[in-house]
């Protein structure tokens, strides 16, 4: 079982330096009972490799993508300046942090064990700047729901969101899930992972060696929010991961195998949440603005994979590359 039954009787944060003592491997996966079929879809105008379960489109094992931003075939995602957009098409929703630092959650009424997500939420609200609250009337919620693993969306999708978790999913696993939900990919899949590990393609199980790409690779947003890949952080993918064979699938660059956890945020993922959801002086109201978008860096913005240039967006086509604008509700070229 790919979620693993860990002792988490304390909460406190793993330090990044600490020994881990785990499981081997204790990958989350959205689906344990069997393998989906290995698609090739269009997400954010980037083709990318996906695993199709049940109608869910699943990234690196527990990701899930929005269904309105995948197609199976290439769609047109930008429009001629004074081009007429169809009123059926849709560009897609981007994955967005939540306003004023605040998760809107409901839990679903047959989940068993909500303790482990009582747990989970107590452990993001007592170390980071994220507030957790009950939904009401909220439209943009978290849904824990039990599943047949653990899943979830990343970041703020628009509507209800489920967390799936199925009763191996414990509270460390949860913690994770959450942290998706709020914004963080992969540890394994920053962009600059390969001055830290090797990823071993050859171990890898046939057809998921879609799974091991950076998230720039895949036409992901590619900021970091910490200046160094952290092997303690619980985002982590241990080192037989998809194991084909009982070799490690990932190694340091030295060539030796590393434990990971499902216990707590490390001190690296504290900082990295915190940079992102940054904190207020007491009595103050947190407001989201648009963030700051750094020169030669790509983002997926408004479910557009788009490079940023002097104040401007480009997005590569066929042709090369043109400048693009987001104006009333879609993307269009600027010239």
């Amino acid at each position: 079982m790919a979620c693993s039954k860990d002792s988490v009787e304390e909460l406190d944060l793993i330090d990044s330096s600490t020994q881990i003592t785990e499981a081997e491997d204790i990958t989350e996966m959205a689906h344990t009972e069997v393998n989906g079929n290995i698609t090739e879809v269009f997400f954010a105008g980037s083709k990318m490799l996906v695993e199709q379960h049940n109608g869910d489109y699943i990234y690196e094992g527990d990701i899930l993508l929005p269904p309105d931003m995948v197609s199976h075939e290439e769609v047109k995602v930008v429009f001629e300046k004074n081009e007429i957009v169809p009123e059926t098409k849709s560009v897609g929703r981007t994955s967005g942090r939540w306003p004023n630092n605040t998760v809107y959650y409901a839990i679903e009424s047959g989940l068993d064990n909500k303790t482990r997500v009582y747990d989970a939420i107590k452990h993001w609200e007592s170390n980071t700047n994220i507030k957790f609250v009950e939904r009401t009337s909220q439209s943009n919620y978290v849904y824990f729901v039990t599943g047949s693993g653990c899943s979830s969306y990343v970041g703020m999708i628009g509507g209800r969101q489920n967390i799936t978790l199925s009763t191996a999913c414990s509270t460390g696993n949860t913690i994770h899930e959450i942290g998706h939900a709020i914004g963080l990919w992969h540890e394994q899949s920053r962009v600059d992972r390969d001055n830290h590990i090797t990823i071993n393609f050859q171990n890898i199980q046939s057809g998921r060696e879609h799974n091991f790409k950076t998230y720039e690779e895949n036409g992901m947003d590619g900021d970091e929010f910490t200046t160094h890949l952290d092997f303690g952080s619980i985002m982590m993918y241990g080192s037989y991961s998809f194991s084909a064979n009982g070799q490690p699938t990932i190694v340091k660059k030295d060539g030796s195998t590393y434990s990971i956890q499902r216990s707590a945020l490390s001190s690296e993922d504290v900082k990295g949440i915190n940079s992102m959801y940054p904190g207020t002086s007491p009595g103050t109201t947190v407001t989201t603005t648009e963030p700051e978008y750094i020169d030669g860096e790509y983002y997926t913005v408004h479910g557009l994979y788009v490079l940023r240039y002097y104040g401007q967006w480009y997005y590569y086509t066929r042709y090369g590359w043109r400048t693009v604008i987001y104006v009333d509700g879609a993307w269009r070229y600027a010239y």
